[in-house]
C-alpha cells in the first residue's frame, strides 16, 4: 500500500504524510465518543427552572373543596397550573466526562486518516502570505475540492494566513491547532492545514510508545 500523501495548494507538488498517523482504520464507535465527549464539554449547562417549591406564589388551597362546582384543588404551584413550578425541568449540571488519551489519539488519527483516504486534506504554505490577501487564499483553495474547508494553522507566525482564509463563504472556521478537535476535522467535508500544523497534528495523533521506543499495542 502506498504511502499517504497530500497536495500543497497553489502548487503541483504533494508532501508525504506519516503512516503511522494517517493510515488508521476508521473506528466509528470511537470517533463517536470523543465527538460526543468534545461536543459536551462545550456545553454550559446553565440552564434553570423553578421547581413548585422554587416559585413566588402562595402556599394556601386556592378556593375550598366543596360547593363550587369546580374539581377540587390545592396549591397553585403544582406544574400544570400556569405561573406554577417546572417539574423534572433542567437544573445546572456538567455534561463532560473522559475520554482516555490513547482512546482520544486513536480517534484523531482515524478522523485525519479519513480525510487522507478521500483527498479532501491539503497542506498550505503559510509563509508564502507575506500580508492578508483573500484573493490569494481564495484562489489556493478553489482548485481542491467542493464543500465547507476547516483551515488550521499554527497560532503565532501565521496571522497573515490566518486573515486571508477567515472571510471566504467556503471556510467554515479557521482554528490554532491547540484549539481544534476530533469534531471540527469529522464535521469539515475539507480539511486545509499549515506545515506547522500538520507537524503538530502529527505529534498529538502518534501512537503512545514504551521506554524502548517500541509502539504499545492498542
Amino acid at each position: 500500500m502506498a504511502a499517504p500523501q497530500a497536495p500543497v495548494l497553489g502548487k503541483s507538488t504533494k508532501q508525504k504524510l506519516d503512516e503511522s498517523v494517517f493510515a488508521e482504520p476508521f473506528h466509528m464507535a470511537l470517533v463517536h465518543e470523543c465527538v460526543r465527549a468534545e461536543l459536551n464539554a462545550r456545553r454550559r449547562g446553565t440552564s434553570s427552572t423553578l421547581t413548585r417549591g422554587e416559585v413566588a406564589m402562595s402556599g394556601a388551597k386556592a378556593f375550598r373543596q366543596k360547593g363550587t362546582g369546580r374539581a377540587r384543588a390545592g396549591a397553585l404551584s403544582t406544574p400544570q397550573r400556569i405561573g406554577g413550578g417546572i417539574a423534572f425541568g433542567p437544573k445546572p449540571r456538567g455534561y463532560t466526562f473522559k475520554v482516555n488519551r490513547k482512546a482520544r489519539r486513536k480517534a484523531l488519527r482515524a478522523a485525519l486518516s479519513m480525510h487522507a483516504e478521500r483527498g479532501t486534506l491539503a497542506l498550505v504554505d503559510a509563509p508564502s502570505f507575506d500580508s492578508p490577501s483573500t484573493k490569494q487564499a481564495a484562489q489556493a483553495l478553489s482548485g481542491f475540492g467542493e464543500g465547507r474547508a476547516l483551515v488550521v494553522l499554527q497560532r503565532e507566525g501565521e496571522e497573515a494566513c490566518a486573515k486571508s482564509f477567515r472571510n471566504l463563504r467556503d471556510v467554515s472556521a479557521v482554528l490554532p491547532v491547540d484549539a481544534v478537535g476530533v469534531a471540527d476535522i469529522v464535521g469539515a467535508a475539507r480539511l486545509v492545514v499549515s506545515e506547522g500544523a500538520l507537524a503538530e497534528l502529527t505529534r498529538l495523533a502518534q501512537p503512545p510508545t514504551r521506554g524502548n521506543g517500541k509502539e504499545v499495542a492498542e
